[in-house]
């Protein structure tokens, strides 16, 4: 690990940063021979979570084609969904 003094840092900063990234070596900054601060490369990126799945999916067949055909759907408005609740034995929800 290389250290550098803090003067000699600021003349050279650009410089420094990119041999830190270069070869990845740290570089400890130090004023009147104590450190104060470390220059380290940064981590490897991590891997995005999105997309890590893609191209692993495979489409079986018709995928816009409902599950259960048209005449069992049943269609109502919101009295008909009330009715099948109180039917069910569902109570009310407070308001």
């Amino acid at each position: 690990m290389k250290t550098m003094p803090a003067g000699e840092f600021k003349a050279r900063c650009l410089r420094v940063m990119e041999e830190v990234r270069k070869y990845r070596t740290p570089v400890v900054i130090t004023k009147k021979g104590r450190p104060v601060a470390k220059l380290v490369p940064p981590d490897a990126p991590a891997t995005d979570v999105f997309g890590c799945l893609a191209g692993s999916a495979r489409i079986v067949g018709d995928i816009e084609a409902p599950v259960v055909g048209a005449g069992t759907w049943r269609a109502g408005g919101r009295r008909s969904v009330a009715r099948r609740a109180r039917r069910s034995g569902a109570r009310r929800a407070p308001r």
